[in-house]
């Protein structure tokens, strides 16, 4: 008997060894929302090593196979505003299976598509899956997580990090088969992802008690918007998603490079932007404040795009520059991030849905825009675009500073 007791009190001694171990000692279900988000995030990545590929076979336009992004960050922006009222109905590991689900279903289809236009329509319910999944995880890594918010978002960045440097690689390898390969891989993928939160992740407890933990309301992530540093921050990260996106949607058809080797640019891109969003940016946090830090990363951002821009016919050049950005990216979604989820006196969930809105309506405008403006002026100028947008961003934080100036004084200790 005094065995069985021994045994039965050696799982929670562990757990409470863990708890107190920092970084590392998360409950379970953090790891596996953790590991679930690095498939998700490679799902991501997978497509983007394939969109000259798409080009040529499926006889679309650069601008055409950029509404591949534009559909499902557009759809992905709007189903942000639901997020916080589907996990108040259904709970959070529900919501993260359901996203799942909906991009293992759309993206096995993907792979059977004819045309350009049905894998737009397609990746429109790949945003509605990834809406889904995206926010809901990294509310339930917040809300899981034993070690305190700013460690439970460094983690969740390093597995969009992970992901994303990873599933390009697997894409481009695919890829090189044939372009209908990723998205039969992303299928795959989900499929695991739905298992291990199927297995590993528990309700969360305030759930399990009825209490509601996120806005019962449609209308709570526009009221949240009234708060203006929530607002300011949603408005920079939109103007700021413009110079990624065009690194996404655009540096690919300038790049000219097949999918395999476009898979290890985006491999370089995503360990820069993993180790950034881990080691780098709470650093640059502590030493000189969010604000300060997250300025100097956009500042960065903008001379990389500028530099991209003046030698676009050098491909060794924007293929540095590509790289060189996972490094700046990842600091800089770090910072924002985390600047968010202190922006405004309202649930995180209600902040991470009312940000998220607002900065995917820039990811959704950018892929569009710069491959037009690559076919109706020159190579040159979607890259200056960008820069113009994020450089926009820069002086929005300086013209709102004192609406910001709580984020560093709630600066969370990493």
């Amino acid at each position: 008997m005094s065995s069985l007791a021994k045994s039965s009190a050696a799982p929670a001694e562990l757990n409470a060894t863990l708890e107190k171990s920092g970084f590392l000692g998360q409950p379970i279900g953090v790891w596996a929302v953790f590991f679930t988000s690095i498939i998700a995030f490679m799902g991501m990545g997978l497509v983007n090593p394939i969109l000259r590929e798409l080009s040529e076979k499926l006889m679309a336009s650069p601008s055409e196979v950029s509404l591949l992004y534009t559909s499902y960050n557009a759809v992905m922006a709007l189903a942000m505003l639901i997020t916080g009222v589907v996990s108040t109905r259904f709970g959070m590991k529900r919501t993260l299976l359901a996203g799942i689900g909906i991009i293992a279903l759309v993206s096995v289809l993907g792979g059977f598509a004819g045309d350009i236009w049905t894998l737009v329509g397609l990746r429109a319910g790949w945003g509605l899956g990834n809406a889904l999944f995206v926010a809901t995880a990294l509310s339930a890594m917040v809300s899981l997580s034993s070690n305190g918010t700013a460690k439970a978002i460094i983690l969740y960045e390093a597995a969009v990090g992970i992901g994303m440097s990873v599933g390009p690689l697997l894409g481009g390898t695919l890829g090189s088969i044939s372009w209908r390969g990723p998205f039969f891989g992303v299928s795959i993928l989900m499929v695991l992802g739905f298992v291990v939160l199927t297995v590993s992740m528990p309700k969360p407890k305030p759930l399990a008690s009825g209490a509601p933990t996120a806005p019962a309301s449609l209308l709570e992530p526009f009221r949240a918007m009234k708060h203006r540093s929530l607002l300011v921050l949603g408005i920079v990260a939109a103007l700021y998603n413009v110079g990624f996106f065009t690194i996404m949607a655009y540096a690919p058809f300038v790049m000219g490079l097949k999918p395999q080797e476009m898979g290890f640019v985006f491999l370089g891109w995503g360990v820069l932007l993993a180790l950034t969003s881990v080691f780098m940016a709470p650093k640059l946090q502590k030493r000189l404040g969010t604000l300060k830090a997250m300025s100097l990363m956009l500042l960065l951002f903008v001379l990389d795009l500028t530099v991209m821009g003046l030698f676009t016919s050098t491909k060794e050049v924007v293929i540095a520059a590509v790289i060189f950005a996972g490094a700046v990216l990842g600091n800089s979604n770090t910072l924002i991030t985390t600047a968010v989820m202190d922006a405004a006196p309202v649930a995180r969930s209600t902040s991470s849905a009312a940000y998220s809105f607002l900065r995917f309506i820039g990811a959704a405008i950018s892929p569009f825009m710069a491959n037009k403006l690559a076919e109706h002026f020159n190579v040159h100028l979607p890259f200056f675009v960008g820069a113009g947008f994020v450089l926009l961003s820069v002086l929005f934080i300086r013209l709102n500073r004192k609406h910001l100036r709580r984020i560093d004084q709630a600066r969370p200790a990493h």
